[in-house]
């Protein structure tokens, strides 16, 4: 399996799988004599861990994360820092009914197809435990960044309703389980998220990431703009089906003189994705994340089995 690997000169790999013994990073391209702890990379990992409410997987992990190279001291050496986080409330045996049966929405069949084998013990590489080796990686990327940019995400709609932007306040994302920051709309969400979750069903969202302080030159031309990065990094989170940057979608809409706000390095985000030339230009950063419904409920629906497909498989792989 290739492809494990996100970044240039800032690089991490990702590996393990959901019911292995452990998973983590390994992130190359850190400078040494960056002041870095497992504290700093903890406090991430808190805010993912599964478990804290009874709107995300049930499955308890503590997510303690351990660093097994590259810092001495408490200072990064500049080789490659070595992140674990080791599984502890895996449930295998809660998975061997579906062995030889592949699951509606999840990446049973494309693994088996691709590689003649798939871990069923929830999902094996491809489960969305992947993402907290991302997270922790994120972390000590958080560290090279400095202070003088800020990251921020709020999720700003679930279903059909939206936040209203007047009651947006960044203090109140953590203080409701939907990281939302209109607390009116969280509690509201709550209830309907409530009536969907007896009904046996779920619901897709959308996350706002709002990057601040972000330096002219991010980016390179061509095969690496800053637009094609972001958009690649946010839709290979399992769940991503669509990322808007700066008015995404509404630009169809839009004629040149709206879209071609008047360009100054001290200006904030325009319309047209703060960015000239797919480089960073501006101050600010903002693309959006739409995630689909989780694909697994709590009633049954169509499936197929191993043995049908695999048959069809070999058919194709004869022609």
């Amino acid at each position: 399996m290739s492809y494990n690997t996100f970044g240039r000169l800032f690089r991490f790999t990702t590996w393990g799988e959901s019911h292995g013994p452990a998973l983590g990073a390994t992130v190359d391209g850190v400078p040494p004599m960056l002041d870095l702890t497992e504290a700093d990379i903890q406090v991430f990992l808190d805010k993912r861990k599964p478990g804290q409410n009874k709107y995300t997987t049930q499955r308890r992990e503590p997510d303690a994360v351990k660093i097994l190279s590259g810092v001495f001291e408490g200072k990064t050496t500049g080789t490659p820092v070595q992140l674990m986080i080791e599984n502890t409330d895996q449930r295998s045996k809660d998975y061997g009914d579906i062995a030889k049966t592949f699951r509606p929405g999840h990446a049973d069949y494309t693994y088996m197809a691709k590689y003649g084998i798939r871990d069923y013990r929830g999902g094996g590489r491809s489960s969305a435990r992947e993402t907290a080796a991302r997270v922790a990686a994120g972390a000590v990327a958080r560290k090279v960044l400095g202070d003088g940019v800020t990251i921020r995400a709020a999720m700003v709609q679930m279903g059909r309703s939206k936040i209203d932007y007047d009651r947006f306040d960044w203090d109140e994302v953590n203080n409701n389980p939907f990281f939302c920051p209109d607390a009116e709309m969280a509690a509201q969400w709550a209830n309907e998220l409530e009536a969907i979750r007896k009904a046996g069903s779920s619901i897709g969202a959308v996350i706002e990431v709002v990057a601040e302080g972000v330096p002219a030159g991010w980016g390179a031309p061509i095969y690496s703009k800053l637009d094609a990065d972001l958009a690649t990094a946010l839709m290979s989170i399992n769940a991503a089906k669509a990322v808007e940057i700066g008015a995404g979608f509404e630009v169809r809409a839009l004629r040149a003189r709206k879209m071609r706000t008047k360009w100054c390095p001290a200006k904030t985000a325009s319309l047209s994705s703060s960015r000239t030339k797919q480089a960073a230009s501006s101050a600010v950063f903002q693309p959006d994340n739409r995630l689909l419904p989780a694909s697994l409920l709590n009633r049954p629906v169509p499936s197929s089995h191993r043995a049908k497909v695999s048959i069809w498989m070999v058919r194709q792989r004869m022609l």
